[in-house]
């Protein structure tokens, strides 16, 4: 049985194939072969096609793949731009999983300010990347982070990886009346609830939907 390239692949995802399942099928076969060594750096084509669905692909693969394919990361501005929510939205993964260099401090800082990102399902996710980033990838995004009040947010949550975090203060932050500070104060309570989950109850518990939400998947995480 003929099994098909990675090149086949790429041209029949670019030939716009218009059933949803047999371009899943085809995505994740091509995920395959990249695993198996077919260069990453063919994915520009997707990326730069100019249709849509193609480049949510690319932003998915790239998600996927991780640090596999941070030789690709000079595209993730334009992906964190993108107007799709779903190639903003993989995009922010990708740059969770690959961005730890110097060089990536201002697509760090692009990553969280979407923060302030008008659609609820990107500050989710922004929301699991200021969770789960290594205390390095955030402080290179912060020395990038041209907002005032987000570096502020970016700051407190770095000194409560390296210092003696406020419970009373993650608590005021759940309970603000601010959504940058409801957001970051979930952050906070996420990042300390391997040691102590009280903070990420008090989380799943707040009338900010998204950050109950999100409080309750971690707490599943934690408690199973």
């Amino acid at each position: 049985m003929h099994t098909q390239t990675g090149d086949d692949l790429m041209a029949r995802i670019l030939a716009r194939p218009a059933d949803d399942e047999v371009r899943g099928r085809l995505t994740n076969d091509l995920l395959n072969e990249l695993f198996d060594g077919y260069p990453v750096d063919n994915l520009r084509a997707l990326l730069h096609s100019g249709d849509d669905d193609a480049v949510q692909t690319g932003s998915w693969l790239l998600s996927e793949l991780g640090e596999r394919a941070a030789s690709l990361l000079d595209e993730a501005p334009a992906l964190l731009a993108h107007p799709r929510r779903q190639v903003r939205f993989f995009a922010v993964e990708f740059v969770l999983l690959a961005a730890e260099e110097p060089e990536d401090a201002a697509v760090l800082a692009q990553a969280i300010t979407l923060s302030r990102d008008p659609d609820t399902a990107i500050r989710w996710k922004v929301l699991h990347f200021l969770a789960m980033a290594p205390t390095e990838q955030l402080m290179l995004g912060l020395s990038k982070l041209a907002d005032p009040e987000l570096g502020r947010h970016t700051a407190a949550l770095v000194a409560a990886d390296t210092g003696e975090p406020d419970p009373g203060e993650v608590v005021a932050g759940l309970d603000s009346d601010d959504p940058m500070a409801r957001l970051f104060a979930a952050a906070t309570a996420t990042r300390m609830a391997e040691e102590d989950p009280a903070l990420l109850r008090h989380a799943a518990r707040t009338r900010d939907e998204e950050v109950s939400s999100f409080a309750q998947w971690q707490l599943r995480r934690f408690e199973n």
